[in-house]
């Protein structure tokens, strides 16, 4: 990109104030594919003053023209689809089938479920004996992830349009590019000066400076819960919102009455290996009760070593883990699950063969896991599978519920069943048999996980204001 040192400020692509950069490293095979500027707080200051600026004005927009703009978003992305395709196997080792088919389409998928949203709400409405009115909160600060780029990205800025809102995009250094692509997406569809801004840098200094910031209303955060901590406390001198979607530790509950024990087993690990793990909402824990653990732990097991393994490019299910940090703590992990006595039934601390250069992590699977073990307690993020065995469907709940995290759960049974078993889940979310995330559904979550809301209805009513006038 011919941009990759500047910043997307005001509606033009500007220097940064300081002459540091960041390596973007190729996970695949641990080459520098390019760099990036590291800004500083007189970036985000310029930044914000210019959204600041763009709020007057851009907060006045009718619902018609900001359905307009959203059309207009949508159609640019799709013309520069296989650029974001590309881009985020490059930069993050998604492989290429993964992007194509996910990776990349949720931005589409994102917007278009904040345009439904926006279509069908009211700002303003009788209520009672006062009138109801929803105002856009102001200039918004986002601090996104490097997992799924563009995914928390588009959920975050098109709810933001869709409110009126105007914003400062601080993207994860390990995975700038989408979000600088985007920026040219939002330029060519006539997003307005100053509304959309993207300022690249490092959390403890660009994240630190945004939510800090006293013109910023609101801070949108995706990424660890230690993380999202530091930019809640960043933000109280303010008193802005600060709406967090943080880790997670997901339990995935297999009923006794599950139709296809095989196929349950084997889509739940399959889906806690997809991304390489790299996702917040996995289901890392399968809970199998005692008559059927035996044959579940086998099932996982040759799940984990029938999934294929390589470049990102080539017919892989999976790609590498995303950075070398990332790499190295689910390696130490994987290290300390043997420490504390859980059974390696398949992959481990070597690298898949072939792949001896790059961030490689083989599908991995605990059996006779312990819910105090470390394993079933910290948020992995990578391909890892633990199996704890359950009694009776009591222990399996308090086992799911006995977490610091509550973003996710998971139950596989009678249809009828796991709806009761899942209304006892304390989580932002629970999916039933496997199935797709609801168009629109919210997602967030309950404790450490975070709070507040993303996506369709939900999303949009994050970035609003509530006023009553009597």
């Amino acid at each position: 990109m011919s941009n990759d040192l500047n910043f997307y400020i005001n509606g033009e692509w500007v220097k940064s104030e300081s002459n540091e950069t960041i390596d973007v490293i190729n996970p695949a095979n641990e080459e520098v594919i390019g760099q990036v500027a590291a800004g500083t707080k007189e970036d985000i200051d310029k930044a914000v003053s210019a959204a600041l600026v763009a709020f007057s004005s851009f907060q006045q927009t009718t619902k018609a023209q900001r359905i307009e703009l959203l059309k207009n978003i949508i159609t640019e992305y799709e013309a520069r689809y296989n650029d974001f395709v590309q881009t985020i196997s490059k930069e993050m080792g998604s492989p290429i089938w993964l992007s194509e088919a996910a990776q990349a389409k949720t931005g589409i998928k994102n917007i278009q479920e904040t345009l439904d949203a926006l279509e069908s709400y009211e700002f303003e409405r009788p209520e009672g004996d006062y009138t109801l009115i929803k105002e856009p909160i102001g200039v918004i600060g986002m601090i996104t992830p490097w997992n799924w780029p563009m995914n928390q990205i588009t959920t975050k800025v098109s709810a933001a349009l869709a409110a009126g809102c105007t914003m400062v995009l601080k993207p994860s250094e390990i995975s700038p590019y989408c979000a600088m692509l985007l920026a040219e997406v939002f330029d060519k569809a006539g997003v307005p000066n100053g509304v959309f801004n993207v300022v690249n840098g490092y959390g403890p200094t660009v994240g630190a400076a945004l939510s800090e910031h006293p013109d910023v209303a609101m801070m949108s955060f995706t990424g660890s819960t230690r993380a999202g901590i530091a930019v809640a406390q960043a933000s109280a001198s303010s008193v802005k919102r600060v709406h967090q979607e943080l880790g997670g530790k997901s339990s995935n509950i297999i009923l006794d009455d599950v139709p296809d024990l095989e196929k349950s087993v084997k889509g739940g690990a399959g889906h806690c290996f997809l991304n390489s793990g790299q996702s917040c909402n996995a289901p890392t824990k399968m809970l199998v009760s005692s008559k059927n653990y035996d044959k579940a732990v086998e099932i996982a097991a040759a799940t984990a070593n029938s999934t294929t393994i390589g470049d990102p490019n080539g017919e892989y299910r999976l790609g590498p883990i995303a950075n070398k940090v990332q790499y190295e703590k689910i390696i130490k992990l994987i290290e300390i699950g043997i420490e504390e006595g859980a059974t390696l039934v398949a992959g481990g601390v070597e690298k898949p063969d072939g792949c001896e250069k790059g961030y490689y992590v083989r599908p991995t699977v605990f059996a006779n896991v312990t819910n105090d073990m470390t394993i079933a307690k910290e948020e992995i993020f990578g391909p890892v599978l633990v199996m704890i065995k359950y009694n009776n469907e009591e222990e399996a709940i308090n086992i799911a519920n006995d977490t610091e995290y509550g973003l996710a759960g998971y139950v596989q049974g009678d249809p009828d069943h796991a709806r009761e078993v899942a209304r006892k889940i304390r989580a932002g979310q629970v999916i039933i048999n496997g199935g797709a995330r609801g168009t629109g559904a919210p997602f967030g979550g309950y404790k450490a996980s975070g709070n507040g809301r993303e996506h369709g209805l939900h999303g949009l009513e994050e970035c609003l204001e509530t006023k009553a006038i009597i």
